[in-house]
């Protein structure tokens, strides 16, 4: 039976050299979240531990100051 590897992803934040996710950056959070509005795991999303938890802590102070909704229109 074939073996497939499986794909190693690289954390974009490292990759890019990011040392802060920003939480007024609406686009790059929103690519992390669902069309539901639930925060991507880091398994699927491919970001290492730090960045992850650096994400969901940026995602979650948007959702808090309105940046960013916690369910999307089509969700409803």
């Amino acid at each position: 039976m074939l073996k497939l590897k499986p794909i190693k992803r690289i954390c974009r934040f490292c990759e890019n050299k990011e040392f802060f996710i920003d939480y007024k950056d609406e686009k790059k959070l929103s690519r992390f979240t669902s069309e539901q509005g639930k925060i991507i795991p880091k398994r699927i999303s491919g970001t290492c531990a730090k960045h992850q938890r650096m994400l969901v802590r940026a995602i979650k102070r948007a959702r808090q100051m309105a940046i960013i909704p916690y369910v999307s229109d089509i969700a409803r």
